[in-house]
């Protein structure tokens, strides 16, 4: 049987994911907006509760800055930098609280040397490579060499390995957020079910990626297989 890139039934496999997918990206973007519009009673902005939980836990090389775009938040760790965009770092909301929360877990995640994040890390070239070159290669195995197919199987296996990592790495950021916020009293027992909301609705977007990905590879599979048996 011809492979033919335009029309593939196999597509047809990837489709929950990507359902999923686009479902995540809808409850995040919602999630945000409704709790943004919830003020904290504390009434501390996404800025001052990060620098003060970076600061009680003795992690005070870690700078605090703003950077343009919306959810565009994230840490670092090769600058040491936790960055948050104008909505998180100047609001007080729910979603701006647990947002900053969030990216500083990871600011102590990076401190205290979490396994996870470390292999996450050492992985962030090898995914790099595989995410850009994985497909290319698999399609072009199909015109030179079975052996570039084997590689492109391999190298976006190794981006799912990347993905599957960065679950429990971003879980236990937010669960961090959570006891953090509340430890301190930057939130009250009656914000904390909110603010979970919004953390759950941006670890969804992983779990879709996740899914997308292995969805994905049993289609490239499915597809190397049955070429591969008709060469036999």
């Amino acid at each position: 049987m011809y492979f033919n890139p335009f029309f593939d039934p196999t597509m047809i496999i990837v489709i929950p994911g990507l359902l999923l997918a686009m479902y995540a990206q809808f409850k995040v973007q919602s999630a945000f907006r409704r709790f943004s519009r919830v003020g904290s009673q504390n009434g501390m902005t996404g800025a001052q509760a990060a620098r003060e939980i970076l600061h009680a836990q003795g992690v005070d090389h870690v700078a605090v800055e703003m950077i343009e775009g919306q959810l565009t938040d994230h840490y670092d760790p090769r600058d040491k930098v936790l960055r948050l965009s104008p909505e998180v770092y100047r609001g007080s909301s729910l979603a701006s609280l647990g947002v900053a929360a969030h990216e500083a877990g990871h600011a102590l995640q990076h401190a205290t040397g979490y396994l996870p994040l470390n292999i996450r890390h050492s992985l962030v070239p090898v995914a790099n490579f595989g995410s850009s070159l994985a497909l290319p290669l698999f399609l072009l195995g199909f015109v030179f060499s079975p052996v570039l197919v084997e590689v492109g199987l391999w190298l976006f296996s190794a981006v799912i390995i990347f993905q599957l990592v960065t679950l429990p790495v971003e879980f236990n950021a937010s669960n961090r957020a959570i006891a953090l916020l509340e430890g301190h009293n930057f939130i009250a027992r009656t914000e904390v079910a909110g603010t979970r909301k919004v953390l759950n609705a941006a670890a969804l977007t992983y779990v879709a990626a996740v899914l997308v990905s292995l969805l994905q590879l049993v289609r490239l599979l499915l597809i190397s297989g049955v070429l591969g048996n008709r060469d036999d």
